[in-house]
């Protein structure tokens, strides 16, 4: 008896702790795993009076310093007349209500009395002219222009030929298409195929008005271990581009599956002799596999010492 009475009295005590394990689990809240936290997001505005560039390209760069934010981005351009920005101001406020939490707006509108009508949303108004263009004002001593579309407009045609000739030429000197006029460039870019050439050379062209070139580096220059003949008098503006062969493979992959362009033993011989090539002809180069374009344009740009034309 006194035995049995042991064993039921360890059989009880081992229910009862169960018992009390099962409620405190009820009774605590269990934590929520660190991938079921819900993002914090938010509705961003970007309003202008003309095309919106300017202000998405500041309020973006400040946006891209919150990376735990996910934030839903609405530009809103040709803002220019009172009817247009009380349907601004109908948005902002339908946003606002739908995600529960007041909207960021961005503004750059010129005219006062659109200014003061967007500085009265439901929403964290970060007004570019108040924040930029008053305090200039003060210190200049005097007044600014009020004018609409100054940045990103064809007013001045002198600056905005120039830069749709840059584009012109750019493309007419795409993937080593022809030599002509071939010294009026102001940077020739050399690769591999698929290194990234076209479009940081169509980024420089458009951003900055440089006519820049761009030659690939075919399978016979790689085997000859030369540059091609028409870049060898113009070798003091030639730059170059490589790529990881992995990130290269994934790229030529998708343009061409399952080729002995798109594989990567071919990527890894194609990006060691290009590297040796430029190396032994002198030819600087930047590695574009995890630089941006506008990163790869502006290195070339500051390193090459070529004026920055700004639009």
């Amino acid at each position: 008896m006194a035995a049995g009475a042991g064993n039921d009295s360890i059989e009880g005590g081992r229910g009862n702790a169960a018992v009390q394990n099962e409620a405190r689990i009820i009774a605590e809240p269990s934590c929520p795993h660190p991938t079921e936290i819900m993002p914090i997001r938010r509705t961003v505005f970007f309003i202008s009076d003309r095309t919106g560039i300017t202000v998405e390209m500041l309020g973006n760069s400040l946006l891209t310093q919150f990376d735990s934010v996910e934030f839903k981005r609405v530009t809103l351009p040709f803002i220019d007349n009172i009817d247009k920005v009380q349907e601004a101001l109908r948005q902002i406020e339908a946003a606002g209500q739908e995600a529960g939490k007041r909207p960021l707006v961005f503004t750059s509108l010129m005219a006062d009395n659109l200014r003061q009508e967007i500085g009265q949303a439901n929403a964290m108004v970060l007004d570019l002219f108040d924040r930029f263009i008053v305090p200039l004002e003060a210190e200049l001593g005097v007044k600014s222009a009020h004018a609409v579309g100054r940045s990103h407009s064809a007013g001045n045609f002198k600056d905005y030929n120039h830069r749709i000739e840059s584009v012109n030429y750019t493309l007419a000197h795409d993937d080593g298409m022809t030599n002509r006029n071939l010294e009026a460039a102001d940077i020739i870019l050399v690769g591999v195929s698929r290194s990234g050439k076209t479009p940081t050379c169509l980024y420089m062209a458009l951003q900055f008005g440089i006519k820049a070139a761009n030659y690939p580096l075919i399978p016979e220059d790689l085997e000859k271990m030369k540059l091609p003949p028409a870049l060898l008098p113009l070798k003091h503006k030639v730059w170059g581009l490589t790529i990881v062969p992995e990130r290269l493979q994934s790229i030529r992959q998708e343009r061409k599956p399952d080729s002995k362009y798109a594989s990567l033993q071919n990527c890894k011989w194609e990006v060691q002799a290009a590297e040796t090539l430029m190396q032994s002809a002198g030819v600087s180069f930047l590695n574009s596999t995890t630089k941006s374009i506008e990163e790869l344009a502006t290195t070339i740009l500051h390193e090459a010492k070529l004026d920055r034309r700004v639009y």
